[in-house]
């Protein structure tokens, strides 16, 4: 049986970053609405994913966010996301209980948000090791 590959897979836009003309990430291909009118496009699943880290890595520096919920509740808000249930699958995901600070610059930690955070945006989707240990490296630097 063949999955459907989701539009972040598509895209390689795991995380599904919305596209903003002020942003100039890494591997993005130029915005182009007859493709993709709403979200960001990139060359490789790795820079994808490193825009998703690096996005993850402000909201903790910029936005002192620290625990599951707080980065959730910002990267998937409640106007279009079930943002309990987008919590609850992150915290299952990473095994972080409720409420628990955490250091996004750790890179397994970090690893394993964005490996939670992909799999909830793209239907269960899983890029393998090498794909996702690469782009949240790249995050990191």
């Amino acid at each position: 049986m063949s999955r459907i590959e989701t539009r972040g897979v598509r895209n390689r836009n795991p995380g599904n970053l919305d596209y903003r003309a002020a942003n100039r990430w890494q591997g993005q291909l130029p915005h182009n609405p007859a493709v993709e009118a709403r979200f960001c496009r990139f060359d490789t699943a790795e820079n994808g994913i490193r825009a998703l880290g690096k996005t993850l890595l402000t909201y903790q520096r910029k936005h002192g966010l620290k625990t599951v919920k707080a980065i959730v509740n910002r990267w998937a808000p409640g106007v279009e996301n079930d943002t309990d249930a987008y919590v609850r699958a992150v915290e299952l995901g990473t095994g972080f209980a409720p409420g628990v600070d955490v250091d996004l610059t750790e890179f397994e930690v970090l690893k394993a948000f964005v490996r939670a955070i992909i799999r909830h945006e793209n239907a269960g989707y899983a890029y393998p090791d090498a794909v996702l240990s690469e782009g949240v490296r790249r995050a990191l630097l």
